[in-house]
């Protein structure tokens, strides 16, 4: 119970009576991110004006962050691909907290991407945490145990005193968040890009396991069921939060609204996880909802109208860090570490005996009902009467008009192919040095060796490899893997293949551990979706992935998306990050990303084109962006993932190219492995330069021994994947014959330096 004695005196208590009676009270609407029309909208759905906490639920719950006003129309799309994988159906999909597909051996697995983007520009270190904390629960509450996270992550230029500012916090929240859950960190990105400044990019995702008959939904069935609220207290961080910090672009002169970010507690969230699990496995939970961004607001509409569209609550229940709240800021709330759930009345007792067990606060709050309305009441007067779906689901579409923004031609027809490009040997040698130690290509050892990517013993490959790999089950060794990746520069010249080029070089990544990709979640950062320009960019990136992965016969199973990503009037370049969730039946067999001994032959996997509008070498050397992204060839994406599948156990090792092309991927299989190379570009029918840097798709470096070579090009050719030696693997050196040499220390010092000389030991 709530102690709510020494409150000091309030003013008179706003509720559905009242409101009836005082229609025309003015009320802060705008000021907590409503318009005009919306507002209005509100007062014709409840025939009166709304109380001060049915204000609260509504903005909240109809911003942009968590109604998808404004991209609704085109994420809808997505709901037409095939509900299905190579290896069996869908479970949940789309709509619910997190998607779940079936990986075979009764397993199923739930993926998801979320964002926290401007809450870690407002507090790096918490609301980074919180992005962890706020995924894993969202994956807890499908039933499943959370057993890894990734984190793909955007800042600004390295030099920048902003990025020094952002940068250290958000990998420490992050860090330490999930090290102190026990989830190891086996994927993600760092990337860097003068866009991102002022409005950095902090993507989380979580991999949870469950037998199929563990799955549960977010519903509140059953009238007479008890809504229970366990985890952690409710307080003042985060009111508003996330819901309404999300939906605001932060002006040149700092966020027109920063309400306080929420505070995590790691420690609390791994009883919960333990918690949860335990009361799943008693059978004692009916229905459950996690609750992150709206907290109680969305936790109780979403639950009622998900479910026999009932529920009455008693709010002044609510455990409280607060007295002082009021019942607006409590469903405002997003305070961490909470869940709700639907308990059936003989069920409550060992439903609490639980929760005591593992010392989560639990209290009884409501029970559900046939009325179709939210009801909640404080103190015994009733301050929310509202259908629920009309906050949780029917909130306003938006369709927004959207442009092909005037400089696109111009900025198409600027090529840098076009550019100056190194014509010696000794050209291409310095070349590849600066870009090995370039912010985005460089080793990002100081970010991930804050993260745990070992722990539970079940991590099969994690940073730096192309994806990360768990164990799922450990006798029959099988596995899941998952990539993240999204180049903006790519989507900035083309919204409609740089999503598909994200998606493309995930499903890539996935197929070189040797696991096959089944399916896809999102998360899509954009500017502000008032700009027709960038609702432009977000339209054709959503056509560009609905059409990929119908292609490619992989389903969307649900994502994020986030707008209102930029400074003023400065846009972050489009990003669209796509994760790739793939499945392996033996981790055992996976394929290394690196070279694994001397003298097994080199072969690139398919072919290299003058494609460099766009790419590092563009942007690292000559500050440069303009022309058209690589070809996207999704028939040659997935010859060349089945090929690499069906070589897993003959070759020894599988790197694919894409940022910095060849000359990056034979540097990180050198510098990571100690084993030299020796490379002749003669065969690859492109000059020198092309062959080491261009960024075309749908290719791989593998290492194979000599004996198993005419096994190699026989898989090859039934696939349709072109195959050409380039080279054997050896020496303490990077040699490409007749251009250079550069010994694996010079490169290595090169590689490793640049994050640790920016931002300290």
């Amino acid at each position: 119970m709530a102690d709510t004695a020494s409150a000091p005196a309030r003013p008179t208590l706003d509720t559905v009576a009242v409101a009836a009676g005082d229609p025309d009270r003015e009320q802060p609407w705008a000021e907590l991110g409503l318009k005009g029309d919306e507002y209005d909208r509100i007062r014709e759905i409840l025939g009166r004006r709304p109380t001060a906490s049915e204000l609260a639920m509504y903005s909240v719950m109809w911003s942009e962050h968590c109604s998808y006003k404004s991209s609704k129309v085109h994420l809808k799309q997505f709901g037409e691909l095939p509900q299905e994988t190579p290896v069996g159906p869908m479970l949940a999909g789309i709509g619910e907290n997190a998607g779940v597909i079936d990986i075979g051996q009764g397993y199923a697995v739930t993926f998801k991407v979320e964002s926290h983007n401007h809450p870690s520009y407002v507090e790096p270190y918490q609301g980074a945490a919180t992005g962890v904390g706020g995924i894993v629960r969202d994956i807890l509450a499908m039933g499943a145990r959370p057993v890894a996270v990734v984190d793909p992550l955007r800042f600004g230029p390295l030099e920048e005193d902003d990025t020094h500012r952002v940068l250290p916090g958000i990998v420490a929240g992050v860090g330490g968040y999930g090290n102190c859950l026990g989830l190891p960190n086996i994927g993600g990105e760092a990337v860097f890009d003068a866009t991102y400044l002022g409005n950095p990019l902090v993507n989380a995702g979580c991999i949870g396991v469950l037998k199929h008959e563990d799955l549960h939904l977010a519903k509140a069935s059953g009238v007479g069921n008890q809504v229970i609220l366990y985890g952690a207290r409710t307080g003042g961080d985060g009111i508003g939060g996330v819901s309404v910090l999300a939906s605001e672009t932060f002006d040149a002169d700092g966020p027109a609204k920063r309400p306080s970010v929420q505070v995590g507690d790691p420690f609390m969230e791994k009883l919960l996880i333990e918690c949860t699990l335990e009361l799943f496995q008693a059978g004692v939970v009916a229905g459950i909802q996690d609750l992150g961004g709206a907290g109680l607001s969305c936790a109780t509409s979403e639950l009622a109208s998900a479910g026999d569209g009932g529920m009455r609550c008693e709010l002044d229940r609510v455990p409280l860090r607060d007295s002082t709240l009021s019942p607006e800021e409590i469903l405002m709330s997003e305070s961490q570490e909470r869940m709700m759930a639907v308990v059936e009345p003989g069920d409550v007792d060992a439903f609490m005996a639980i929760c005591a067990k593992w010392d989560v606060e639990a209290v009884v709050i409501g029970e559900v009902t046939d009325t179709g309305r939210l009801e909640i009441t404080w103190h015994g007067e009733t301050v929310v009467d509202v259908p629920p779906r009309t906050v949780a689901h029917d909130g306003p579409v938006y369709q927004r008009p959207y442009a092909r923004p005037e400089w696109q031609d111009a900025l198409q027809a600027d090529a840098a192919e076009a550019l100056p490009r190194p014509g010696t040997g000794e050209e291409l040698r310095a070349t590849l040095l600066q870009l090995v130690a370039s912010p985005n290509l460089c080793d990002k050892s100081w970010i991930t060796d804050q993260y745990d990517r070992y722990v539970q013993g079940n991590t099969v490959l994690a940073q730096p490899a192309d994806s990360g790999m768990v164990r799922v089950d450990e006798e029959t060794n099988l596995g899941v893997s998952i990539a993240t990746d999204c180049n903006g520069r790519f989507a900035k010249l083309d919204p409609y293949a740089g999503a598909q080029l994200a998606l493309a070089e995930a499903y890539r990544n996935v197929a070189t551990g040797g696991a096959t990709p089944l399916a896809v979640s999102d998360c899509l950062n954009f500017g502000s979706p008032e700009d027709p320009g960038v609702m432009w960019q977000f339209a054709e990136a959503c056509r560009g992935l609905k059409d990929a992965c119908a292609e490619l016969g992989v389903p969307v199973t649900g994502g994020n998306v986030s707008l209102y990503n930029q400074t003023g009037e400065t846009a972050i370049l489009p990003t669209p990050v796509v994760a790739v969730l793939g499945v392996i039946e033996d981790v055992r067999r996976r394929t290394p990303s690196v070279f694994q001994v001397s003298g097994d032959v080199v072969v690139q996997l398919g072919s290299t084109h003058e494609e460099l509008s766009g790419s590092e070498w563009a942007h690292v050397v000559h500050g440069h962006l303009g022309g058209r992204p690589p070809a996207v060839n999704l028939a040659n994406e997935h010859n060349l993932a089945r090929a690499l599948q069906d070589l897993v156990g003959t070759i020894t090792s599988a790197h694919d190219l894409s940022d910095g092309g060849l000359a990056q991927a034979l540097a990180e299989a050198a510098m990571v492995s100690g084993i030299g190379a020796i490379v002749g570009l003669k065969d690859l029918a492109q000059d020198p330069f092309v062959c080491l840097f261009a960024e075309s798709t749908a290719r791989a470096i593998v290492t194979v021994p000599a004996d198993k070579l005419d096994d190699l090009m026989s898989v090859a050719a039934r696939h349709a994947v072109p195959a050409t030696v380039i080279g054997t693997t050896g020496g303490d050196a990077l040699v490409v014959e007749g251009q250079f040499e550069v010994p694996l220390e010079e490169l290595r010092t090169a590689w490793t330096s640049t994050l640790p000389a920016a931002l300290g030991e």
